[in-house]
């Protein structure tokens, strides 16, 4: 399968630099996959869609302000440090911007510091920090900067991107993502209140976005593509409410290509839980599962999910559940129809 089928035409124009006020003003295009048939609303009316007893699931994961800017000890050269993964309790795989080697120290504001160990070879470099824990995160908090994709192009980035790039459910004890879930930046406190209140029940996973969600395929046979793992945790409650509802033949409604991931890689064909993320009451695990076309749903009915990036391994996913023709028309109809795309763009429906 090439690389090249992926690809879409797409003006600059339509590349969103902000999000909609209020989140849930956004444009909704819901496809249905048996048929082809498309429709267009507005996010709000996602409710018309849901049924009751349909288990809708969210990714809770929490962005923090990835990009940390500091000097270079003793030569006071600047540098800029990406946390892409934590690796240890103070030992974090990251992105440099800037001349990294290994062995540099680097100094940031509240006494913060920082040390090269390695060059992983890949793109990214372990680096050791001072601080750990709470601390750590109450220091990047402050001086870091929000992780944005670089087609977001405007001046005065970050003040109210902390809370633009932030879903309103990201559960701030599970910080840990450098990119937002975005499909879930469309829902508000009232829409999330209305669909509970019409039977639908609304469950949480957390999957911290990394480099495996976003990193560009560089290979034209994309099967030989690999992705960067990511963790996950799911408490087992979420997970029998899942098997039970699966069993009974409710509808799984995943939120974003982070929460499709999640759900297909933790259970077997069977709808068990693998062994490999066992725990005593939660699961967890490092996953790395890659979906294109041909790949078999296991958990997933439905997705509600953003548009994505040509030639990207989220428009794969979306391509594998509803099939290439069916997306490649439905992004043609989008971009026709002056639909906003990307991370703070309009929202679509796959059902």
């Amino acid at each position: 399968m090439k690389l090249s089928e992926f690809d879409y035409y797409l003006p600059k124009n339509l590349i969103a630099q902000e999000l909609i006020k209020p989140r849930d003003r956004s444009r909704l295009l819901i496809l249905d996959r048996k048929n082809g048939v498309i429709e267009h609303r507005y996010f709000f009316n996602i409710i018309d869609y849901l049924k009751p007893n349909d288990i809708l699931v969210l990714n809770n994961s929490c962005v923090f302000p990835a990009r940390l800017i500091g000097h270079k000890i003793p030569y006071g050269g600047k540098i800029e440090i990406f946390l892409h993964k934590k690796i240890g309790i103070q030992k974090w795989e990251c992105l440099i911007g800037g001349r990294g080697r290994e062995g540099i120290e680097i100094i940031f504001d509240h006494n913060l510091k920082a040390k090269i160990l390695q060059n992983n070879n890949d793109g990214t470099w372990l680096v050791k920090f001072n601080k750990k824990g709470k601390e750590l995160f109450d220091i990047i908090d402050k001086i870091g900067y929000t992780p944005l994709p670089p087609y977001i192009k405007r001046k005065n980035k970050n003040n109210k991107d902390k809370y633009s790039y932030q879903t309103i459910y990201a559960n701030p004890n599970k910080k840990g993502s450098v990119a937002a879930p975005t499909a879930g930046l469309h829902f508000t406190k009232r829409l999330l209140k209305k669909i509970a209140s019409q039977g639908i029940h609304i469950e949480y996973i957390t999957l911290h976005v990394g480099l495996g969600t976003f990193a560009p395929v560089k290979t034209e046979d994309i099967t030989k593509h690999k992705l960067h793992a990511e963790f996950i945790e799911v408490n087992k409650q979420t997970i029998e409410k899942i098997q039970k509802a699966k069993k009974n033949k409710q509808r799984i409604i995943a939120v974003g290509t982070t929460t499709v991931r999640t759900l297909e890689a933790i259970f077997n064909k069977n709808l068990s839980i693998k062994k490999s993320f066992q725990q005593k009451d939660k699961i967890q695990g490092w996953v790395d599962i890659f979906i294109y076309p041909g790949y078999k749903f296991k958990i997933v009915d439905a997705i509600i999910t953003n548009f994505h990036l040509p030639k990207s391994t989220l428009l794969m996913l979306v391509s594998a559940f509803a099939g290439q023709k069916q997306i490649k028309n439905a992004y043609k109809e989008a971009v026709k129809r002056q639909y906003r795309f990307y991370s703070y763009g309009d929202a679509m429906l796959i059902k």
